[in-house]
């Protein structure tokens, strides 16, 4: 059925069905998550979520799509489990504030409901990381805003198909997940809650809630879990709560959870924060948030333990499957490789979460040779291979690697800077032939704008200007563009000037020489004086320049 508008009651069926449609397949979720926190137990956390926010707007009598939607967001917050659950709370929180004041909403409403839905999401997250669930939001949210849809059906028609593509190519963002051959669980969790959503549209549903014991669960397939390596749990146990206070400093308190953990999402609305954290003292966690205000729904389990048990049950299937498989083990060989110029360990990881093969260490001051190139190309098993040289002074050197290499095709897309080599490979299409990929990759360029804070290594004049040595520089893509004394100051003062009215997003890679604390100061300073733009930070532990920055 074509809906031109949705009302309040329209919203309930659609997420009572989502709800719905989610309980039924969680187990499934369940078993597609693959990274080393068991936390294992995606779908279970994100059921648990939305079931929680639906139960709450059951009571709720109101055609209000405005209401329903706010009432539905402050319902996941309170319910959230896990960081998957919390991150979907975060969500419904944006699609709430697109729907804010609306009676009934329209096709546009929708779209930057959907938009405002992962803003929320990226936001919530220090370190965020794509392949995720927070990748398919955002598909979502494209997907909604280049719809020609003329009906809010065939708009979450859209919506699906290109969130749907997205999660088939996050193998490709993630290696836990190309070797595990699986996608994204929340990723898949969130998809099915938009198709059952879609779903209610359709048919015209009128939807009850699942009540207990009424779910036929799909089955689980059995074994990623003992993929994941107990080394690497470095904090043991999974830590949520919620603090009751309208008056927590929430930038101060991320500094401390910091410090004492990872997996940190921190999120409050109006007078609830909510809390999630993987840590080693669950205790100390606590005793700093009871001064912040009042404790509630208090969740610490032991990851280890958790562990040790998934392993126990699939340790003889597994032992089995090596047995039979490890001998005649042969790696097939793929259509496409990836090799690109990187120094810093954080953008190195950065780098292979993307889906590179080989992380040459180079740079500036530490330019690989042709040779350096042609050696990581052949350790690629790969029909072709596309080689990022991130560095102009590097693209000659990876030119001259195509002739030297046989039996597979090399592909040099001309980045110059690391945020170029990083968009490059997000534009990559595995679905596409080689040409349209170069063609696509290499366009990509045009849209970043790249800068970096580095130090004068001796006096000099630029343009009239006098520079000292050890002074403070700036550089528009390779240009002396800002002088001066601080790092932090010299930063934004270069990003102030990269952005045009048409930015969208900032991104800064902070180095080895850089305070996390300062760093996060600078991040919020930026969020503040570009309210309408994302900023993302990531810790790139490059030597020599304390930021390289871009604005898409």
């Amino acid at each position: 059925m074509k809906y031109l508008k949705i009302s309040g009651h329209d919203f309930c069926n659609m997420v009572r069905n989502a709800s719905n449609k989610l309980e039924e397949q969680k187990e499934y979720v369940n078993s597609l998550n693959v990274f080393p926190v068991p936390d294992g137990d995606t779908g279970t956390n994100m059921s648990l979520t939305f079931k929680s926010a639906v139960t709450d707007i059951e009571g709720l009598d109101s055609k209000s799509i405005g209401e329903v939607s706010k009432r539905l967001a402050k319902g996941a917050l309170m319910g959230a489990r896990g960081n998957s659950g919390v991150i979907l709370s975060q969500i419904f929180r944006g699609i709430a504030k697109g729907l804010e004041g609306k009676t009934e909403a329209t096709i546009e409403d929708i779209k930057a409901s959907m938009v405002e839905g992962a803003n929320f999401a990226y936001k919530a997250v220090m370190r965020p990381t794509e392949g995720t669930i927070l990748t398919i939001i955002k598909a979502a949210g494209e997907a909604a805003m280049s719809s020609n849809s003329e009906d809010i059906t065939s708009l979450f028609e859209d919506i699906c198909k290109h969130s749907k593509v997205m999660l088939d190519k996050t193998p490709e963002m993630l290696p836990q997940l190309k070797q595990a051959k699986v996608v994204d669980a929340g990723g898949m969790g969130l998809l099915i809650l938009l198709k059952g959503m879609l779903q209610a549209l359709v048919d015209d549903l009128k939807v009850e809630l699942f009540g207990e014991g009424e779910v036929k669960e799909a089955t689980a397939p059995q074994g990623i879990e003992a993929n994941i390596n107990p080394a690497d749990i470095k904090f043991g146990y999974c830590t949520e709560f919620i603090i009751l206070s309208e008056k927590v400093d929430i930038p101060k308190f991320k500094v401390e959870l910091e410090k004492r953990g990872d997996s940190i999402v921190l999120v409050g609305l109006e007078d609830i924060v909510k809390v999630h954290i993987h840590t080693n003292d669950p205790g100390e966690v606590l005793s700093i948030a009871v001064q912040m205000g009042e404790l509630s729904k208090i969740k610490i389990d032991n990851m280890r333990e958790q562990h040790r048990s998934l392993l126990e049950v699939d340790t003889e299937a597994e032992r089995a499957t090596d047995e039979t498989e490890g001998e005649s083990f042969n790696e097939p060989v793929k259509p496409f490789g990836f090799v690109t110029v990187a120094r810093g360990e954080g953008i190195k990881a950065i780098f292979e979460d993307l889906g590179v093969d080989q992380v040459i260490e180079g740079g500036q001051t530490m330019n690989p040779s042709t040779q350096d190139i042609v050696d990581s190309i052949n350790k690629i098993n790969a029909e072709t291979v596309f080689v990022l040289p991130n560095n102009k002074n590097i693209i000659m050197a990876a030119e001259q690697a195509i002739g030297l290499v046989d039996g597979k095709t090399v592909v040099v897309i001309p980045t110059k800077t690391i945020p170029q080599g990083v968009t490059a490979i997000t534009m990559f299409n595995g679905e596409t032939n080689i040409e349209e990929n170069k063609n696509l990759m290499i366009e990509s360029l045009s849209n970043v704008t790249s800068g970096a804070v580095t130090y004068a290594v001796k006096d000099t004049e630029d343009n009239g200007r006098t520079i000292k040595e050890g002074n403070i520089l700036g550089l528009l893509e390779g240009k002396i563009n800002e002088i001066g004394t601080d790092i932090y100051e010299v930063c934004k003062e270069l990003i102030e000037s990269m952005v045009t009215e048409d930015s969208e997003l900032i991104t800064i890679f902070y180095g080895e020489d850089c305070e996390e604390e300062k760093v996060e100061e600078l991040v919020a300073a930026l969020e503040e004086k570009y309210p309408h733009m994302d900023v993302q930070y990531f810790d790139g532990k490059q030597p020599l320049y304390y930021f390289i920055t871009s604005v898409e």
